[in-house]
């Protein structure tokens, strides 16, 4: 089976590593859009060769897992180009626009919208790992538009690698992920831009950091080429959930001007539910 990855990086590589694990006889061809990335790649055994343009139509299965921006610009070509058995996937952090850009496709059958809950703030070919995908969740949208011996596959195979597998429609998506990924993220960069700025003495202050801090925020670190576009693409539902974040942010800081401690207590007493919600999350996974 050949299997075509366009963007070898943390999710490109570590699907590669897991495809030669689980999928016999796997030929594996990546491109990138660095050439230092894709030399690195290959000198790292993630790829067996180059991916040409020229090679799309013999692919088996083309992962795309590139910035959601590019991919929504290369998937209609993409699917203009496969074979009549091949199957696409993406893997980006959005999904509504993508499923609309191929909706009335002939060929949306050979399309399936994924995107695993998986990461790390890392990015590059360097970055992946061969168990990235393990135990972790991986959402398939519109799965009844995907042809079901494709889709059957492709399950088959995210299983193998350990993931669990959730339905989920790709507007509904894109309106739950802003709450639990992107906004962390923007949480993330903003905290490390009000450090840096206050703090000039940065050697100072990070001494001091501990694992609380390191944690809030390591996101700070992802590329902003991969999130910049999905800021761009999910802009409404993030500026919605920016404006209750921001109004919390307020009533918090009202609170304490006012030196109103025990409000502030019961507030933070409220919010530590979240801990038995995860829990019991955390309990549904390892039941099933």
């Amino acid at each position: 089976m050949k299997v075509g990855i366009i963007g070898v990086g943390l999710i490109g590589g570590s699907l590669a590593l897991s495809a030669r694990e689980h999928i016999p006889d796997v030929e594996l061809y990546g491109s990138n859009r660095s050439s230092a990335n894709l030399k690195k790649s290959m000198d790292l055994g993630l790829i067996d060769h180059q991916l040409e343009d020229a090679m799309i139509q013999q692919m088996d299965v083309v992962l795309l897992t590139i910035p959601v921006d590019v991919a929504l610009d290369r998937l209609v070509d993409l699917l203009d180009e496969v074979n009549d058995n091949a199957l696409i996937m993406d893997f980006g952090s959005t999904k509504g626009a993508i499923c609309q850009a191929v909706a009335l496709h002939s060929k949306r059958g050979q399309f399936l919208a994924t995107h695993p809950i998986a990461g790390t703030e890392y990015s590059g070919p360097a970055a992946a790992l061969p168990d990235l995908f393990q135990d972790k969740i991986q959402i398939l949208c519109e799965t009844q538009k995907t042809r079901p011996d494709l889709l059957e596959w492709a399950q088959d195979w995210f299983k193998k690698i350990g993931m669990d597998l959730r339905e989920m429609d790709p507007i509904e998506h894109d309106h739950h992920i802003t709450y639990v990924s992107h906004l962390s993220h923007i949480s993330s960069y903003m905290l490390g831009k009000t450090v840096m700025e206050i703090e000039k003495d940065h050697s100072a202050i990070f001494d001091m950091a501990g694992s609380g801090f390191s944690s809030t925020v390591r996101l700070a670190k992802s590329s902003p080429h991969m999130w910049i576009p999905i800021f761009k693409q999910n802009k409404e539902n993030i500026r919605k959930t920016l404006t209750q974040y921001i109004h919390n942010l307020n009533q918090f800081k009202t609170l304490l001007e006012a030196d109103k401690f025990d409000a502030l207590h019961q507030h933070i007493l409220e919010i530590n539910d979240i801990s038995r919600i995860l829990e019991g999350i955390s309990n549904t996974k390892t039941n099933k």
